[in-house]
């Protein structure tokens, strides 16, 4: 039984944010930012988070900062996802989670060497929503269920939580019942059927798919079913420019086609008149 999480005072960061968060979907308990005393860090029932001087999962202690400087760079979020046996899948299925350990670890500096982009771009991805939520979440020294911000970092918990203990069913999902379609052209697309009843988001985890099966070379788009119809979604695979999907907007079976080109919708369900319009969109 957790009766706390007590995480370090001052300014927050992502990783002891994400690893508050990730505590509230197993265990939705108040939160204090403040220093850990030597009964927290005792007390199995405090979980001290990014603070503290110790990792030892039997006394609930998540921190990291006592590793040596050139150790593997494993943050307070890492700590946690490994208490909690998430970490090895979350590594294959969050890319942002090794970017994420190497700032908190690292700095920003060595983190863009790393990375083989300089400082300004990666403060160009900085996103507004992360700046306000790690300010508010600094801002105030405990946070209780029913809060806004407790809540919302309840949110983030679970959605992650659920993401990565869930991306093991969808591949297995799309591992049953996909199909590689072999085209014309010379490469190929990664095709799901519709099954009734429809499943949530029928083409969840097939990027990921491609990825886990080394098929990056081959796989160009995909065809899934449209959620919104009896139809089908067709689109690129990591954007793969040679699929022109405007080249098919003014066919009678196309109601949707993005002048981007990347993806487009089709009320056709015959795989033959799939397969041509996938053909008719392809431009090398």
């Amino acid at each position: 039984m957790i009766r706390e999480i007590v995480v370090h005072p001052g300014g927050a960061h992502k990783d002891d944010y994400l690893a508050c968060a990730m505590l509230l979907a197993k265990h939705p308990v108040s939160i204090y930012r403040r220093e850990p005393t030597s009964d927290d860090l005792a007390d199995a029932e405090v979980c001290v988070v990014d603070v503290g001087g110790e990792w030892d999962e039997s006394k609930m202690n998540f921190d990291h900062h006592q590793f040596p400087r050139d150790s593997e760079p494993l943050c307070a979020l890492s700590l946690v996802l490994k208490y909690l046996g998430l970490y090895e899948d979350a590594q294959k299925f969050c890319d942002w989670l090794s970017v994420a350990e190497y700032i908190d670890t690292r700095g920003i500096v060595d983190t863009a060497k790393w990375l083989e982009v300089d400082r300004e771009t990666l403060s160009k991805l900085n996103s507004p929503i992360d700046v306000t939520m790690l300010r508010r979440f600094a801002s105030k020294i405990e946070h209780h269920q029913g809060e806004p911000i407790w809540e919302l970092m309840k949110m983030v918990g679970d959605d992650l939580y659920e993401y990565i203990t869930g991306m093991k069913e969808r591949l297995a999902y799309v591992a049953e019942h996909a199909e590689i379609l072999e085209m014309n052209f010379g490469k190929k697309i990664l095709f799901m059927p519709r099954s009734e009843p429809l499943a949530d988001d029928a083409s969840s985890g097939m990027g990921r798919y491609v990825i886990e099966e080394g098929l990056q070379e081959e796989i160009v788009g995909m065809i899934y079913p449209d959620r919104r119809g009896v139809g089908y979604g067709m689109s690129r695979y990591n954007d793969d420019k040679r699929l022109e999907f405007t080249r098919v907007g003014d066919e009678d079976d196309v109601h949707f086609a993005h002048n981007k080109g990347f993806i487009a919708k089709t009320s056709a369900t015959d795989l033959c008149r799939l397969k041509a319009l996938v053909e008719q969109s392809w431009i090398g």
